[in-house]
């Protein structure tokens, strides 16, 4: 878990793996994002997160995100679980989902946008490219993109 320090949006990053963390916190740097990462390990801290249950209750700590990413396989809850919990529950159901894995399966991609995810993107291995992608998204999702609030 990183906590807020910084200006800007808060993306709340829902990621497994501790490598790919400190890539996505590498790459979001690189990218020159001005976004506040949250991270949590598992699908069930992503919901605890945006409950703001237990230790996430202080929402000055933890603010809801303007961003979520969610990578498809996790432990205790999956992706899909975590994106079928937030489109059912209508003070959530705006957010902004990006489905973000090593998953390029067909059924996979079908079954996060039949579930309501806003965007499907797969990491690449490369750090430059990952960059790349984050750079791309932080610039769609976070500064043209138009939202109305939750």
């Amino acid at each position: 878990m990183t906590k807020s320090t910084d200006s800007g949006w808060t993306v709340l990053v829902a990621e497994d793996d501790r490598v790919a963390r400190i890539l996505m916190e590498r790459s979001f740097r690189k990218a020159e994002a001005k976004s506040n990462l949250q991270f949590v390990q598992n699908g069930q801290e992503a919901i605890d997160y945006l409950e703001g249950n237990a230790a996430y209750e202080d929402r000055t700590t933890w603010p809801l995100p303007n961003l979520v990413l969610l990578d498809v396989n996790m432990p205790k809850r999956d992706g899909f679980e975590v994106l079928q919990w937030i489109k059912q529950h209508p003070q959530m159901k705006k957010l902004i989902v990006v489905m973000l894995t090593s998953s390029d399966e067909p059924m996979d991609i079908k079954r996060a946008y039949e579930l309501g995810a806003n965007s499907y993107l797969v990491k690449s291995p490369l750090y430059p490219e990952f960059t790349d992608l984050i750079k791309c998204m932080d610039t769609y999702w976070l500064k043209h993109n138009r939202t109305c609030a939750l």
